[in-house]
Parts: C-alpha cells; sequence; structure tokens
C-alpha cells in the first residue's frame, strides 16, 4: 500500500527525531549545527512540514548520516510498528471523527511517543484479530456504542421525523401504510416501485429490496410482509428527506465500504421507526399499558396492527421512547435467530443502556435456556409444526432472576418468521431492570400471573447445578473458584 504525504512527512520527522536523540542532540543543537530554525525543526519532527533538499542535504551532514538514508522510508526496528501501522488502513478506516479525535492530533501523537503509542494500537488490533473482528464487525461496534451513550434517542432525527410529517401535512391519527408511502416516494422524488419474485432475480431471494440509483427504482422482494414493505420504503425517505448519499443499496449488508455508510443507515432507519409509529401516538399507548395492573400480550399485538409495523421496530423504538419520557433507561435489546426446529441460538443485535446487563454476547458459550428469547423460538417452532402457519406472531413475557448477577428483570419477546430466510425464525426482546424505579411507574409488574424463572447468562458461567435445562458443565465458573482459591491460599501463607 503506497503511503500518501502525511504519512510520509511522519516518517521522516520520526527518523530525524530518533536520529537526533541518538546523537544526544538538543533541538538548539542541531539548529545550530544546521543552520535551520528550532521551530521549523520540531514542526519536521512533528510531521507537519517536509524539508526541501537543501534543508535535507544540511540535516544529513548535521547528523552524519547519507542523504539516501534519511530520506528512505524505511525505519529502525524500534519504530518498525509506526510503519506497519501506517502501511495498514488503521489510520484510514477508524472513524476517528466520529469521537471527536483528529486524525492529524494522533499523528503528532504518534511522533511525540511513537514506541509505546504504535505498541498500544497494535495490540488493539490483535485483539480485534483474536476475536476475529472485522472493520465492519468494528463500525457496527462503535455505532452501538454511541446508541448506548444516547440512550437510543436522537433529538435531531425526532425533529427532523416530525418536521417531515407536518411538511407533508401527515395527521397524527393517520397511519401510513405501503401504498401511501410508495405513492409518496413516486410523486414527490420520482422514485418507482418494482416488487420481484425469485425467479426473477435468484441471487437476491435472500434480499428484501435493492435501490438503483440511475433508474431511481426500489426492487422490493414480493416474500416480505407489508410491514415490512413499509418500513423499506420509509427508510428510503429517510435516506432523501436527510440527503444522505453515502448508503447502503441494499437491505441486508453485503459489503460494508465505510463508516459514514453504516451511520447514515441507522439514521435513516430511525427517521423511518419515527414516521411509521409517531412519538407522541406511542407515549399516550405505553402510558396507558403501564397504568394497567396486568400484562396482557394482546395489547402489543394490537399495536403492531395500529401502527402497521415490524415487532422490531416497534420494541426497538418502545427502547428509544422509556428513558428520555419515562425516565426508564435500565434496559437491554436482544435479537436472537434460529432455524426451524433448532436451538441453534444466534444473537444478532444487542443494546444495553446503564451498564452491561445480562444478557450480552458469549462467544462459544451456550446461552440460558430458561430466557424467554430462546423458549419462545422453540414454542414458535412447534406452533408452526403443527400448524403449518408462517405467519404466527407469538408474544411471551417473564420475570428473570438473574441468580449469579443478583438482579431482576421484565422481559417481553415477540417472535415471527424471518419470511426472507426460509425455515428460520427471529425473537426480539425488550428487558428492564426491576428497581424501586420501574414498579413505581410500571403497574403490571406486580402481575402473579408473568412467569418467573431464575436464570443466568450462559451454562458455562452459571452455579445453578441442579438445572434440567443446562446443556454444558459450568467449566468457566469452576475455573473461576479454582483461582480464588488458590489466591485466597497463597495469601494465607503470609
Amino acid at each position: 500500500m503506497s503511503l500518501n504525504t502525511d504519512h510520509i512527512r511522519l516518517i521522516f520527522g520520526l527518523k530525524l527525531k530518533q536520529l537526533r536523540q541518538e546523537k544526544n542532540l538538543s533541538l538548539h543543537d542541531l539548529a545550530t549545527k544546521s543552520g535551520i530554525s528550532m521551530s521549523y525543526i520540531n514542526e519536521i519532527e512533528k510531521g507537519k512540514k517536509y524539508p526541501k533538499a537543501d534543508k535535507i542535504s544540511a540535516l544529513s551532514e548535521a547528523l552524519e548520516v547519507d542523504y539516501d538514508s534519511l530520506v528512505s522510508l524505511k525505519l529502525s526496528k524500534k519504530l518498525e510498528p509506526i510503519s506497519n501501522l501506517l502501511k495498514s488502513n488503521f489510520l484510514t478506516e477508524i472513524p476517528f471523527d466520529f469521537f471527536g479525535i483528529d486524525p492529524a492530533s494522533l499523528l503528532e501523537m504518534l511522533s511525540d511517543a511513537p514506541t509505546k503509542l504504535s505498541a498500544f494500537i497494535n495490540t488493539i488490533i490483535k485483539i480485534g484479530r483474536s476475536y476475529n473482528m472485522s472493520v465492519e464487525q468494528f463500525y457496527f461496534a462503535v455505532l452501538r456504542s454511541y446508541q448506548e451513550m444516547h440512550n437510543n434517542y436522537f433529538p435531531e432525527l425526532e425533529e427532523l421525523a416530525q418536521n417531515f410529517l407536518i411538511e407533508n401535512k401527515i395527521d397524527e391519527e393517520f397511519q401510513m401504510d405501503e401504498f401511501f408511502l410508495g405513492n409518496l416516494l413516486f410523486d414527490k422524488y420520482g422514485i418507482q416501485i418494482e416488487y420481484f419474485e425469485e425467479k426473477q432475480y435468484p441471487t437476491l431471494s435472500s434480499i428484501r429490496s435493492v435501490y438503483l440509483a440511475k433508474s431511481k427504482k426500489i426492487l422490493i422482494n414480493k416474500r416480505i410482509s407489508s410491514d415490512q414493505r413499509a418500513f423499506t420504503l420509509a427508510r428510503e425517505l429517510g435516506f432523501i428527506y436527510m440527503n444522505l448519499r453515502v448508503r447502503p443499496l441494499t437491505s441486508s449488508w453485503i459489503e460494508v465500504k465505510s463508516f459514514d455508510e453504516v451511520f447514515n443507515n441507522f439514521q435513516a432507519s430511525y427517521f423511518a421507526g419515527a414516521i411509521l409509529i409517531k412519538r407522541d401516538v406511542l407515549i399516550k399507548k405505553i402510558r396507558y399499558l403501564f397504568s394497567l395492573s396486568n400484562f396482557y400480550e394482546n395489547n402489543f399485538l394490537e399495536m403492531i396492527t395500529l401502527f402497521q409495523t415490524t415487532p422490531e421496530t416497534l420494541l426497538h423504538r418502545i427502547f428509544s421512547i422509556l428513558p428520555q419520557y419515562f425516565g426508564i433507561d435500565k434496559l437491554f435489546f436482544l435479537r436472537f435467530e434460529a432455524p426451524f426446529e433448532s436451538k441453534d441460538y444466534k444473537l444478532t443485535k444487542e443494546l444495553h443502556l446503564y451498564k452491561q446487563h445480562d444478557p450480552q454476547e458469549s462467544k462459544n458459550e451456550n446461552y440460558c435456556r430458561r430466557w424467554v428469547s430462546l423458549n419462545i423460538l422453540d414454542d414458535l417452532s412447534k406452533i408452526q409444526k403443527k400448524t403449518k402457519d408462517l405467519n404466527t406472531i407469538l408474544i411471551q413475557s417473564q420475570i428473570s432472576t438473574y441468580v449469579d448477577a443478583g438482579n431482576q428483570y421484565f422481559v417481553i419477546s415477540i417472535a415471527r418468521s424471518l419470511n426472507i430466510l426460509e425455515n428460520t425464525n427471529v425473537s426480539i426482546s425488550l428487558g428492564f431492570e426491576m428497581d424501586s424505579n420501574t414498579k413505581e411507574k410500571i403497574g403490571f409488574l406486580f402481575d402473579k400471573t408473568i412467569v418467573e424463572k431464575k436464570v443466568n447468562q450462559t451454562c458455562e458461567k452459571c452455579s445453578i447445578f441442579d438445572c434440567k435445562e443446562r446443556v454444558a458443565a459450568p467449566i468457566i465458573l469452576q475455573k473461576r473458584r479454582q483461582t480464588k482459591a488458590l489466591i485466597e491460599a497463597i495469601n494465607s501463607l503470609n
């Protein structure tokens, strides 16, 4: 990979600084010997300036090194990690601006402490590789942190959604469907909608939609449901209304080209949720649910029908509203997938507010089989096998007491078939900690008919030894206890 001019300046500056220090010369000493000002040499060493040939010649003479050696891009063994770092994609692929970090400042830090900082960065890269983390996965991890940091509520996006509704004279009580959204896209923006079948585009059978920018056309898979089509069209309106040009062209990720693409897709999706599930209407519905002394699954089915939305969009929208308008922020949001009649559960999305609640992603471990998020997938498969109906939406609730963590959550889970992927079901779960705050605000938490279960995070860490649902030995827990016993034994020797 070729280096850009910023990196070439930095390498030259690093070599100059290293040579000066090896010769035990101060900036003043080198300035005197070379006839170049101290301030200019300082800027060279920080990678801000690249000297002309006459100045390079003066510096090489002052340092008693060859001209060619000084301008060579090859670094010493001590500084070799810097070279490897600059030749990698790290500085160009990581969205430093998103973290409020100026890449130029990072280069300056590299020049001040090159060995330590490059070692630190390389350590981060190695950790990522050891967890098989790709650049794309890093982008999504950054986005997730951003969402959690803002309680997944974004006033500027809410305001844009409100402005859109006002500008298009869409009443609060009017519920947009796929036909209204499709007409709006065509009439106002000239976007055509075309529905396709698998036989037309076999390679697109697992994709909900594709946007064809040149012909201003959206191809939508006929297999997806009406609520999924509505979300697809609402998200397209988000891209257009917010003028988000850097964007994915497909509904599911095939290739991630930049972090801007990931972030803009999130913004358009948030916008879609905000115009489909209007904030003030949803707040009224939540207040009503919280006023009830009993929990009724049918209330959520009615909300899905009312807003003509997917279960995922509904629970995600509630997840955004609860912290801002109800002061409930100890939340988690989970999305699991599993093949029909399979226990091969995959956690495909998670968000945590306030702290990293259980459950959370665990590599190569078996999630607790007592979770409602997993049980509901098993129950849905049984119903589908019996009725042959793939349109069933199943809703279950549970009060989960985490034995080892010592906290308790109310969890609602909604499961349905993923019609875009054959023989695959998905469950969406929203959980919030049952502390004094939530118990004061939510009446149905005292409903005795809600199933209560003792749970844990994974079998490998679980201390419930008489668990009938266990599918793996508590090897991690046992190792921790052995380590603790060893430490206590060593400490007792003193």
